[in-house]
């Protein structure tokens, strides 16, 4: 089967919502309505009861939607994740202010089958498996962080030495898993080859590293404009009338935002490209943190490039 980002429209849509315990399902046009438990039992089922010529459309929810995930592939369906402010801001578009999980479920439905939505194309397995752990890496670096918060107050020695211990047990359990990661990227060619590449711009650690290979798989496959969007890092205009607003960035992926802000706040000092380019905004007046967004922007704009031309590029 083919995966594009365009689709001729499918006869039946059908809107997911997920909870760790079920899936709210919504059918177009036959309007059937189906909870269904999540699990795999269930989720392979109900997929095996869909059309060949299907679209699910659902919300990318952290966690909850690996096993539909999973199911769909196997079966060869077609789907899409959209941003949840997306569905929101359809919804209140289309004049649904209630929220319930039907609801959401009808919302999204009507979303797959009124918007050109962009098929998600199933995750590379090694792609999910780091995914997997790069989620359970930031699990353990808030628990280090809410410990550390916590020495404060300890009050009592003994609570103090056992909050102590327990930071030291995290800061192992995170250089475990550090290797785990690492290991698990130089066992994948495709994840290697990326990586090669990547490491050779300065700014890129292991943590950025592995965040954007986990995280951005559309890395190398998109145009400099959709990429920058795809992370959260896209001026939109904000205009009305005569009225010329500050362009912002909003939505995107967080996580990978976040990665670029740490790579590009090393790159501005290292990389002359980037410390030109910080030095011009500067003398322009540019505040510090729309400089930093633009150099992380401009960062991933190289990075892109790196990886579609499956070459370096000389900074």
């Amino acid at each position: 089967m083919t995966w594009t980002g365009a689709f001729t429209m499918p006869q039946t849509v059908i809107g997911c919502d997920l909870a760790r315990g079920w899936i709210d399902t919504h059918a177009l046009p036959t309007k059937v309505v189906v909870r269904i438990d999540n699990n795999p039992n269930s989720i392979t089922r109900w997929t095996a009861s869909l059309p060949a010529n299907s679209l699910v459309v659902f919300e990318a929810t952290s966690g909850c939607d690996t096993l539909l995930i999973k199911a769909l592939c196997d079966r060869g369906l077609r789907f899409a994740r959209v941003n949840p402010r997306q569905a929101r801001e359809f919804a209140r578009a289309t004049g649904v202010l209630a929220k319930t999980d039907r609801v959401d479920a009808r919302i999204l439905a009507d979303m797959g089958r009124l918007l050109p939505l962009e098929v998600t194309a199933p995750p590379h397995p090694d792609r999910a498996r780091l995914s997997d752990f790069l989620r359970r890496r930031r699990q353990l670096v808030e628990m280090r962080k809410a410990e550390k918060v916590r020495r404060h107050s300890a009050g009592q020695p003994a609570i103090l030495r056992e909050i102590e211990t327990m930071i030291a047990l995290l800061d192992r359990r995170i250089v475990i898993m550090d290797r785990k990661i690492a290991a698990l990227i130089g066992d994948s060619p495709e994840l290697t080859e990326h990586a090669e590449l990547l490491r050779a711009v300065p700014g890129i650690g292991p943590t950025v590293l592995a965040t954007l290979l986990g995280e951005l798989p559309e890395l190398g496959t998109l145009c400099r404009r959709r990429i920058a969007s795809l992370a959260g890092l896209a001026p939109h205009a904000r205009e009305s009338g005569t009225w010329r607003g500050t362009r912002r960035i909003w939505g995107g992926r967080r996580k990978v935002r976040e990665a670029l802000y740490i790579a590009a706040l090393s790159a501005s000092r290292r990389v002359p490209l980037l410390i030109a380019m910080r030095d011009r905004m500067k003398a322009a007046g540019k505040a510090p943190k729309t400089v930093l967004i633009a150099v992380a922007r401009q960062l991933l704009v190289i990075l892109n490039a790196m990886i579609r031309n499956k070459q370096p590029i000389r900074l």
